[in-house]
């Protein structure tokens, strides 16, 4: 595909939103409008217990409480490592000795750009959460007995967290 024309229509600091159009090697033309992302890092803390970290927060565009691993955009001048690393620290306080990268993929491909990265964090020590002016984040411990009974009830209803506990567990990654 070759975009012919982008027109911005709306920026922020999380994101920007383009109508393109574009056409493939065989003429085929095509016209979305796109959500651009840099992309996120995802987090899957797990302890020597075999324990995962959640943090729960209120997602305005779910409209509830969601519990969900650590989460976070990739901000300018970052890798997703550095980004992933410092979300851990902002939202929960802990630093791993340990990380894996287990997969990236895009979570909405339709409409919006973003790709995030998931990695696992392990050999876990705690230090200070310095959560975001705008976030009220509680933290809690679950066991993947916890996490699959959380899963099928609907109480953890996010993608990222459900992919990141399910790899986890399939796979039987370290502390698994």
């Amino acid at each position: 595909m070759q975009i012919t024309s982008s027109i911005e229509k709306y920026r922020c600091n999380i994101f920007r939103v383009t109508e393109d159009d574009a056409t493939d090697p065989s003429g085929f033309h095509i016209k979305r409008s796109i959500i651009r992302h840099p992309g996120s890092a995802v987090v899957m803390p797990v302890d020597d217990r075999q324990r995962v970290l959640l943090v729960r927060q209120f997602r305005l565009p779910a409209n509830c409480y969601l519990w969900e691993i650590p989460a976070g955009k990739i901000d300018d001048g970052e890798n997703a490592f550095e980004a992933a690393q410092r979300e851990l620290g902002e939202e929960t306080g802990l630093v791993a000795r340990v990380w894996k990268e287990l997969v990236s993929y895009y979570p909405s491909p339709g409409f919006v750009e973003e790709k995030m990265t998931l990695f696992l964090a392990t050999d876990l020590t705690q230090g200070q959460a310095h959560n975001m002016d705008d976030e009220r984040i509680d933290c809690r411990w679950f066991t993947p007995e916890e996490i699959e009974t959380g899963i099928k009830s609907g109480e953890i209803q996010d993608g990222k967290t459900i992919i990141g506990y399910l790899l986890w567990d399939r796979l039987s990654l370290p502390g698994r």
